[in-house]
């Protein structure tokens, strides 16, 4: 079950009111790890890579036993990155490249801005928080 998404631009989610893109200001949680590895190294991660790599540094899994884990953790549904803090409450729309490279960008951003006008990527909105 694959969570990867191909050029593809995921906006903030509607219903957010960040003006910008804010880092999360607790560093362990999902958003703040999601920030960590996307700020640092955009298009390194797949979604998939990336909601595994969260789960690994949350579960302390590590070394040899990440192998085993992988295969688990993928076998399993989960939600996308639609759903993510990141674009739900911190401001944050996420481009994922013709390989399925996953970076983020801030509303206020030029280069959120150039993505919404794209023919050539799917633009897709950020989950709500809220049912309306």
């Amino acid at each position: 079950m694959t969570t990867d998404y191909f050029s593809t631009f995921i906006t903030a989610s509607p219903d957010s009111t960040a003006a910008q893109g804010v880092p999360p200001a607790k560093p362990e949680t999902i958003a703040g790890l999601q920030y960590v590895l996307l700020s640092q190294h955009p298009y390194a991660r797949t979604s998939d890579e990336l909601l595994f790599d969260v789960h690994c540094q949350r579960s302390g899994i590590g070394g040899a036993a990440k192998g085993a884990a992988r295969e688990s953790f993928l076998a399993k549904s989960k939600a996308c990155l639609r759903a993510s803090p990141l674009v739900k409450q911190h401001g944050w729309g996420l481009h994922f490249d013709k390989d399925g490279k996953v970076a983020l960008y801030g509303v206020e951003s030029a280069e959120y801005r150039h993505f919404l006008q794209c023919d050539d990527i799917k633009v897709i909105p950020g989950m709500r928080s809220n049912r309306a």
